[in-house]
C-alpha cells in the first residue's frame, strides 16, 4: 500500500473546479490525508476520496424512482 507524504499530488473531487483534479496533500490523520489544496484553484478542502457527488439531475431521478418503487409495494 502506498504511503501518503505531504506534498504529495493526488486526484481528488474540488467543488469550487466541479471537477477531478490534481491536488496536493496537505494534512495528513494517521497513514491517510485529511485536507487537500487544488492545483487548479488552490482551495483548500477535507480528501473526498475522489468521489464525484451526484448531481441535481442524478439526486431527482433517484428520489422519482424510489417514490414510484414504494408505491408498487404498497399492499391493496
Amino acid at each position: 500500500m502506498n504511503e501518503f507524504r505531504l506534498g504529495d499530488i493526488l486526484d481528488d473531487y474540488c467543488a469550487k473546479c466541479k471537477r477531478l483534479t490534481n491536488h496536493a496533500i496537505v494534512s495528513l490523520v494517521g497513514p491517510e490525508p485529511a485536507k487537500v489544496r487544488c492545483c487548479s484553484c488552490y482551495k483548500d478542502h477535507d480528501y473526498e476520496h475522489a468521489v464525484v457527488p451526484p448531481t441535481k439531475k442524478e439526486l431527482k431521478a433517484m428520489a422519482l424512482l424510489q417514490a414510484q418503487q414504494e408505491g408498487n409495494a404498497k399492499p391493496n
